[in-house]
């Protein structure tokens, strides 16, 4: 498959902040499971700064778009191919 036509993993964490918790692993264990050009796409109350540089690290690229009700839908896509280290 091309990049694009893979069906994107998707992760709304607004349940897990709104109870209190921190979705950190479950966004993790998200972008773990993305393959090669895959898109995981994280629906969030606010936008998740801090996850731009860790899953920048893991070979992923991001983009970002503020919804009409106020929360965030980060789209990130990893590389064709893991990058070497």
């Amino acid at each position: 498959m091309t990049p694009g036509t893979l069906r994107p993993v998707v992760l709304d964490v607004r349940p897990t902040i709104a109870a209190g918790g921190d979705p950190y692993d479950e966004i993790m264990a998200a972008a773990g499971s993305a393959g090669p050009g895959q898109d995981l796409v994280i629906v969030n109350s606010f936008e998740p700064f801090p996850l731009y540089e860790r899953l920048a690290a893991l070979g992923f690229t991001h983009g970002s778009a503020r919804l009409p009700n106020g929360d965030w839908q980060v789209t990130f896509r990893r590389g064709d191919a893991m990058r070497e280290r």
